[in-house]
């Protein structure tokens, strides 16, 4: 995430207003705008494949998948993310045209730039959602998945899947093999 150098407040309406025509995506924390960096290969082929299979698991089950292009709203604390891929159970969510205030599930795939970002202050920020059931972090450079998933007495609990792992997604009863989250990336060499 990357701030635009500018000191004066933005309403919701006009970086909603804004972000419709814009060429390239923006964050929104609280009045300021970020610019979103864009993605390397293994990216977005990480988060295809993970919105893929989410897709079609969810197919006619009344649950969406979405991809980078539309928003999470966390409407309490006046913040616009881009999550890589999310997903939504709420038919309250219907009504919105490019945002959403009720997912279930968020996965943010990490890159060098963003992962201190999207382990942090993001993640606080997420947790805000009262609808989030489970915030998925997956490695772009080595088979790694975190899923932080929200308990019964409401407290995140960290469940890390290697590279043999089948990760298991309760928030929408998915699973699939770790590696299967990876099909046709390569790995840069150290």
């Amino acid at each position: 995430m990357v701030a635009i150098p500018n000191s004066s407040y933005i309403s919701p309406e006009d970086y909603l207003k804004g972000e419709e025509s814009s060429p390239i995506k923006h964050e929104y924390r609280q009045g300021q705008i970020y610019v979103i960096a864009g993605a390397n290969n293994a990216h977005v082929i990480i988060s295809l494949n993970i919105a893929s299979m989410l897709r079609n698991h969810l197919r006619g089950s009344g649950c969406q998948t979405y991809i980078s292009d539309t928003k999470a709203h966390i409407e309490s604390i006046n913040i616009y993310y881009y999550p890589d891929v999310m997903v939504s159970c709420d038919q309250r969510d219907r009504a919105f045209n490019n945002f959403l205030r009720y997912p279930s599930l968020i996965v943010e795939v990490l890159s060098p730039t963003t992962e201190a970002f999207d382990r942090g202050d993001k993640f606080a920020d997420y947790r805000q959602i009262e609808s989030l059931q489970e915030y998925v972090l997956v490695s772009q450079s080595r088979l790694n998945v975190e899923c932080f998933r929200r308990n019964s007495e409401r407290q995140w609990v960290l469940y890390p899947y290697g590279q043999q792992d089948i990760i298991h997604l309760t928030s929408v009863d998915f699973r699939c093999a770790v590696a299967d989250l990876y099909e046709d990336v390569t790995f840069e060499s150290p």
